[in-house]
């Protein structure tokens, strides 16, 4: 990858390797939302997809995700205006999207994958697969994003 590559390569001309090096691992966007109808505004909650591994914050089975979990976002450059809104305030994408610098805590400025843990902004530990909790009981578990 090409050094500090996210500083001075847009985004639509990143390699895929540098495209997916942004992921931070934090797990936030494998959590289930709840979006306000009427106002647009997005809820995050601690009942994560299915997928998640709760550990490591990351997809289980990343390459075949969308043939197990239709309706998972995948992220391009192409699909980030139709959907940054719905990404975590602390999503590298979402705020290279809007401009913005990355996180100090984020593996690509630090070097340490682990920092997003140790920083408090991943959901290690703190998730429910969505599998034990009914859909109609997900606003009960509504979050304040970690990190915000």
């Amino acid at each position: 990858m090409r050094d500090r590559f996210w500083e001075r390569i847009p985004m639509d001309r990143m390699t895929p390797a540098e495209w997916e090096a942004l992921c931070d691992g934090c797990g936030k966007c494998c959590l289930n939302k709840l979006e306000d109808e009427e106002t647009g505004e997005v809820a995050l909650t601690r009942v994560a997809c299915r997928l998640l591994d709760d550990d490591s914050c990351r997809c289980g089975q990343y390459a075949i995700r969308k043939t197990l979990v239709p309706e998972c976002i995948q992220l391009t450059p192409r699909t980030m205006a139709d959907v940054a809104y719905f990404m975590p305030q602390t999503c590298a994408y979402r705020l290279l999207h809007e401009g913005k610098p990355l996180s100090w805590w984020h593996p690509l400025v630090s070097g340490d994958p682990e920092t997003v843990h140790r920083a408090g902004i991943s959901m290690r530990g703190l998730t429910v697969p969505e599998f034990e909790v009914p859909e109609e009981e997900w606003e009960d578990y509504i979050i304040e994003e970690p990190g915000t």
